[in-house]
């Protein structure tokens, strides 16, 4: 068996570009088996245990799989120098470039690892409050520059130091390129820092078409899905910058704010006579009320004497008025309505649209579907009962209304005449 592997080594010895060849193909075979076991056993082995402990989400990331890419590499580096008749030029790239794959494969693990941290962090209660993936956004990119220095260094076989020191001349250029990441990375502090927006939060920003849940805080921009279920991408700074209107205040407090008005035909206000408000007394919110202003109203016009004999001099309900105060307690009585927060119902100026009562109060829920149902139900009632009151809705007049208008004139109209249009 010696003399037939002397007489082998002897013949490679003959045939120096046959051994030379033969000895790379060894290189790879090798650097292919280990990287193989690395992966067969290692790696499975490994991903089995995290799977046992509940961790399989690191499986997800590759980092594992990333870092045993580095064995391969380190036996073509370290078994490169033994391959017999191969050039020293030729040694140093293959060394250069196992070198800056190691560090590439190291920068990506890194990378995932920070995502994996990322991952465990939202798992906190706290996570929404307070997103740390704009900061590991800005570390991974610190390592990737890193990273790159060293591939280079390593490529053309000089030190980190030399690239380094011209960095310097570069800052100017470098600042401009990466102006965008600056003011995102300061956006981003001030954002956190002051508690501006936190993932689940309700913001507005008309300017942009922006209404909707903040779903995601990263490093350049703020993912918005806006109520029709599209996704609008915000640049960071933006939130410094413009103004935007953020909901979550209403939606701590516990209470929606309902600020609607009803219009009202200014000619159908007057005042209430005896019949009419005796009828008022059937109200149960009412009764008080009425009874109250009986009281107040005798005791003043008490005091004109004889001027109190005319009318015109007392004080005497008026359907609005009562009706406001009827509005008001029918809200005080709404189990859908927050009793702890600013209620009334108020006249604003009147318009050429006729006289806004304002209802404004704050209901009990901040759910949307909930707020729209008891804004409704307060409307629906308050329109319905308008008549009771002597007063009407104004409106501007529809075909409807203009086609019964000229009906009874056309009635009126003597035989075989046409009536004047209106």
């Amino acid at each position: 068996m010696r003399e037939e592997w002397a007489v082998w080594l002897a013949w490679l010895e003959n045939h120096p570009e046959l051994h030379t060849l033969l000895a790379c193909a060894a290189l790879i075979v090798a650097a292919w088996v280990s990287n193989w076991l690395v992966k067969r056993i290692l790696v499975r082995g490994l991903y089995h245990l995290l799977q046992h402990n509940r961790q399989g989400h690191v499986q997800d990331f590759g980092i594992i799989k990333r870092l045993s890419n580095i064995v391969p590499a380190l036996v073509l580096s370290i078994g490169v120098g033994a391959v017999p008749g191969l050039p020293e030029a030729a040694v140093t790239v293959v060394r250069n470039v196992c070198s800056g794959f190691i560090v590439l494969t190291i920068a990506l693990a890194i990378g995932a690892l920070l995502d994996i941290i990322n991952l465990i962090y939202q798992r906190r209660s706290d996570a929404r409050q307070h997103p740390i993936k704009g900061y590991l956004q800005v570390l991974k990119i610190a390592i990737y520059a890193i990273a790159t220095i060293l591939i280079i260094a390593a490529l053309i076989d000089r030190s980190p130091l030399i690239l380094l020191s011209g960095l310097g001349a570069m800052a100017a250029v470098l600042m401009l390129i990466f102006q965008d990441t600056i003011l995102s990375l300061v956006a981003s502090v001030q954002i956190t820092s002051n508690d501006i927006i936190r993932v689940g939060d309700w913001v507005e920003m008309p300017q942009l078409n922006a209404d909707g849940d903040v779903i995601d805080i990263a490093l350049h921009t703020v993912k918005v899905q806006n109520w029709d279920k599209t996704i609008t991408s915000i640049p960071t700074k933006r939130f410094i910058t413009d103004s935007f209107k953020n909901w979550r205040g209403m939606q701590e407090s516990g209470g929606r704010r309902i600020k609607r008005s009803l219009y009202l035909d200014q000619q159908s206000v007057r005042f209430l006579d005896t019949d009419e408000r005796q009828r008022l007394r059937r109200f149960n919110l009412l009764e008080q009320y009425v009874e109250t202003k009986k009281q107040e109203i005798e005791a003043w016009n008490a005091r004109l004497a004889e001027r109190g004999e005319e009318p015109v001099n007392t004080r005497r309900l008026t359907n609005l008025g009562s009706f406001r105060a009827y509005v008001e307690r029918y809200l005080r009585s709404h189990p859908g309505i927050h009793q702890g927060m600013t209620l009334m119902a108020r006249q604003l100026s009147p318009t050429a649209d006729g006289l806004p009562l304002e209802i404004y109060c704050f209901t009990n829920t901040v759910a949307w579907t909930e707020y729209e149902g008891i804004q409704s139900d307060i409307f629906d009632h308050l329109l319905a009962i308008l008549p009771e009151f002597g007063l009407r809705v104004f409106q501007h007049p529809s075909g409807a209304d203009m086609r019964e208008l000229r009906l009874p004139r056309e009635a009126e109209a003597p035989a075989g005449e046409k009536a004047t249009p209106a």
